[in-house]
């Protein structure tokens, strides 16, 4: 929807799998979003048969994961770039309009240097929040545990959330534990 809503003038097919897709009748594909996650073929084993069909086709693999070894695993198997879906959409769009465009994303000369480091800027305090969030506590017990009046805790939570560029709490705990900020 965010692509459909951003890239008005761009066609977009959508495939739910590696086979799917190579079934599509289009003879040129500019850009192939390929998630890691996939039924059936992964993402990352997808690239050569895509690369086969459509090799003048970029392909950007897109995770909720942003793990190291994978994104190396991608570039190493031809991926042209890589787009973490916790990405603002605002900053998913550049991405992919930048990769439409022909240009380098960020990250592909060394995957392991820039594009891992998305570390949010949080205080002290907000590592706490997000620990106790992230363990199942609402406000008003994250309060007594920090011993924070129930509006300051709501303060900290959405100042997370925001650094983490996430809409929920939920979002917030899986972001946290798939980055390593909370154990």
């Amino acid at each position: 929807m965010v692509l459909s809503a951003g890239l008005g003038t761009v066609d977009i097919s959508e495939a739910a799998s590696i086979e799917e897709a190579l079934l599509c009748p289009e003879d040129e594909v500019d850009l192939i979003l390929l998630d890691v996650q996939l039924q059936g073929l992964n993402g990352l084993d997808g690239i050569v048969p895509l690369k086969r069909r459509w090799p003048t086709a970029r392909i950007v693999m897109v995770s909720a994961v942003q793990d190291g070894q994978v994104i190396r695993n991608a570039f190493k198997r031809g991926a042209d770039g890589f787009i973490c879906k916790a990405e603002a959409p605002a900053r998913m769009l550049e991405l992919v309009s930048q990769a439409l465009l022909g240009e380098q994303l960020p990250g592909h000369d060394d995957p392991a240097d820039g594009l891992l480091d998305t570390s949010p800027r949080l205080t002290p305090r907000q590592y706490e929040v997000l620990d106790l969030l992230c363990q199942g506590l609402s406000n008003k017990m994250i309060g007594r545990r920090l011993n924070l009046s129930e509006n300051t805790v709501r303060g900290h939570v959405q100042a997370t959330l925001a650094a983490l560029q996430v809409s929920s709490r939920s979002e917030a705990a899986f972001v946290a534990r798939r980055r390593g900020l909370v154990s």
